[in-house]
């Protein structure tokens, strides 16, 4: 367990596992290491079908998280959250991504596991929704979320909506990796 400096709380960021073999899968499909306009695109679907201000497509690496995509509504919050870039005991993406399962938050400060994080008492996160981006492989590659300043229920529907965006985009990051292995195939034959 780690405190976070400048607050005291405690963090209860979970163990992740997995993270050498992800980090190793991300840089096979050239994930989570730069923006991508297809995934800033796909970040504001998110935040468009769950009616949030704030949403990304979240990497989660063995030290730190890279949001490749990102959407963050005109009442962006001084302190410049959601950055692209944030440590890994930053926010909720890395609890989904160890948890494998998707983490509706309608109000953080609920759970002291949670009402701790730097987002909360630096950025003014309140709620959030994720989901997992598991691969063919059955790597949980990182998520798609989003966030609110306010609490707010997210309820079924958008527990419903995260899955199916983070299905959707699975599909896509499948298209991508099949495209360029056959493309890397024609230029061998």
């Amino acid at each position: 367990m780690t405190y976070y400096e400048s607050t005291g709380h405690l963090l209860l960021t979970p163990v992740d596992r997995e993270a050498p073999a992800r980090a190793v899968r991300l840089r096979e499909l050239g994930l989570g290491e730069r923006t991508d306009a297809e995934l800033d695109a796909f970040a504001r679907r998110v935040a468009d079908a769950l009616g949030a201000p704030h949403a990304g497509v979240n990497f989660v690496g063995e030290e730190r998280q890279f949001f490749a995509g990102l959407h963050h509504g005109a009442e962006a919050p001084a302190s410049g959250y959601p950055a692209r870039v944030l440590a890994r005991d930053h926010g909720y993406c890395p609890h989904v991504v160890v948890r494998r399962r998707a983490l509706v938050l309608e109000d953080v400060r609920d759970f002291a596991r949670f009402a701790g994080n730097a987002v909360v008492d630096e950025s003014g996160v309140r709620s959030y929704v994720g989901a997992p981006l598991t691969d063919r492989r059955g790597i949980v590659l990182g998520t798609v979320c989003a966030v609110d300043v306010v609490p707010r229920r997210w309820g079924t529907e958008g527990l419903a909506t995260v899955k199916a965006l983070a299905a959707e985009l699975v599909a896509l990051v499948h298209e991508r990796e099949d495209r360029a292995q056959a493309a890397g195939e024609d230029r061998r034959g």
